[in-house]
């Protein structure tokens, strides 16, 4: 297994000093985004593909840096019921995979979208009571009208440039747990997995550790988000799970993100690691931080420091003690 960073951290840095930095923190491979929610700071599509010099110079540089590229990412809304927002979505996610296809990246990463509820909405709904029966009707339209057909497509087309496609689990998004994520993978086919993150997984109520153990019987992990979450319980109490407040408002909130090992010890991240393995994950574990109590540098620092010494590096060739 290889500890890599979600380089959207460092997009205040040149592309050239980001390479210095994540190689000098021991990092062995990057996660670049190429527009949506993370922006392209370091990873320009069209510039890519379409000057092949310059596309060989980008690599050479990661290589020369002791770097590889575990994913790229364009976390968006391909779904959204306004077709201005969902073409500029789907565009980036094509071209995301045709350049994944060219540099030999073998994941893109980004979100399964959320449509409206009807074909004139504006806004997305994301339906989570089973209760009244209005939630149920959208759900089947979205499912059937919407996330299906455009999944199947996009599967078919990530397949035949040999990429799988990593859906972040996400609450406001549709596939947002195992049980979603695998309706999505058999409808659609099996490029479709996971871009597993368990912070998203702990404020759901959703132990990470069971939710590996699931997807990974299907070999439908295909990447994975190393981010924190800390429960205050008095707040959950008060907001519940679902709760809107403000993530600025954090001594308010249910639950807010928090650097490797200050949601969950150091113990729980082994034994997250370890199961990976156990279900055969052997990639890359890629940090992603969203701490709103520490600075960037800060936080990757510490939790570079935190899983460094848990990471898996070999993996057993014989059982030598049967």
């Amino acid at each position: 297994m290889k500890l890599g960073v979600f380089t959207v951290l460092f997009s205040d840095k040149s592309f050239d000093d980001m390479l210095n930095y994540v190689a000098q923190k021991g990092i062995e491979a990057i996660e670049l985004g190429t527009g949506g929610y993370p922006g392209d700071a370091h990873c320009k599509l069209d510039e890519l593909l379409n000057n092949e010099g310059h596309l060989q110079s980008f690599k050479q540089k990661i290589s020369d840096h002791g770097l590889m590229i575990s994913a790229l990412s364009c976390h968006a809304n391909p779904l959204h019921p306004q077709k201005k927002i969902a073409e500029q979505a789907d565009e980036v996610l094509t071209k995301t995979i045709q350049l994944a296809s060219k540099l030999g990246v073998p994941v893109v990463n980004t979100f399964s979208g959320c449509p409206g509820d009807h074909e004139n909405a504006l806004y997305p709904n994301w339906p989570v009571s089973a209760w009244p029966h209005d939630f149920q009707e959208v759900l089947k339209w979205q499912w059937e009208e919407k996330l299906i057909p455009y999944w199947r497509e996009k599967n078919d087309f990530a397949t035949k440039h040999n990429v799988k496609i990593g859906l972040e689990l996400h609450g406001g998004f549709s596939v947002h747990t195992p049980a979603t994520m695998l309706r999505l993978r058999e409808a659609c086919g099996p490029a479709i997995g996971a871009n597993l993150d368990p912070s998203h997984l702990w404020w759901q109520g959703i132990d990470p550790i069971e939710a590996i153990k699931i997807l990974g019987r299907e070999n439908a992990i295909h990447h994975f988000h190393a981010k924190d979450t800390i429960m205050d319980q008095p707040n959950m109490n008060r907001n519940g799970l679902t709760d809107m407040t403000d993530y600025a408002q954090m001594r308010d909130r249910s639950w807010y993100f928090r650097s490797v090992g200050f949601g969950h010890d150091q113990k729980t991240w082994a034994d997250i690691i370890s199961t990976l393995r156990l279900y055969g994950y052997d990639y890359v574990v890629s940090i992603e931080h969203e701490d709103g109590l520490m600075s960037i540098e800060e936080g990757f620092t510490k939790a570079v420091e935190t899983l460094q010494p848990v990471m898996v590096k070999e993996s057993i060739g014989q059982m030598w003690w049967t």
